[in-house]
């Protein structure tokens, strides 16, 4: 289980382009990493739009936006191509990296037990480090709460 000031594990995954992305890119800068379910579905896609609308402010702190789902590049560009989405999406079809940082488990929905992708946000320091983590998020103002905790770090 990963814990607050544990540096993040390492990553390589395709991105929507289906291009290898390397973790070590995101290295000297903020990172918020953020996994969600699937492409184009009412939630996901509400966090997605507002990680878009706070990119220019995510941006300014130096910080990356990063979605991960198990979705693959083709599904990811279609998601973004629609919705305008400015964000970086990576393809983790094997869910090795979404196990890795504890995204997947058994999760109750309206009362019924599965096991799934858990909604899950990491605040990661230049230095990979794990600032923060959000489990079991809820799509809906989450992005906004993530800018105002990263510039609470920030000042710390």
């Amino acid at each position: 289980m990963l814990v607050v000031g544990q540096k993040a594990p390492d990553f390589k995954l395709l991105d929507q382009h289906a291009s290898e992305f390397n973790s070590n890119s995101l290295k000297g800068s903020w990172t918020i990493l953020y996994f969600y379910p699937k492409d184009d579905t009412p939630g996901c896609t509400i966090q997605a739009c507002d990680f878009t609308s706070d990119f220019e402010a995510f941006a300014k702190m130096d910080a990356k936006i990063i979605g991960i789902s198990p979705d693959d590049s083709t599904s990811h560009q279609k998601f973004i191509d629609k919705f305008k989405l400015k964000i970086t999406l990576l393809s983790d079809p094997e869910k090795l990296m979404i196990k890795a940082y504890d995204a997947w488990g058994e999760k109750n929905n309206y009362g019924k037990i599965s096991t799934g992708l858990i909604r899950t946000t990491y605040i990661l320091c230049p230095s990979f480090k794990i600032e923060a983590i959000y489990k079991n998020v809820r799509a809906k103002n989450h992005s906004q709460r993530i800018l105002k905790d990263l510039e609470k770090l920030q000042k710390a």
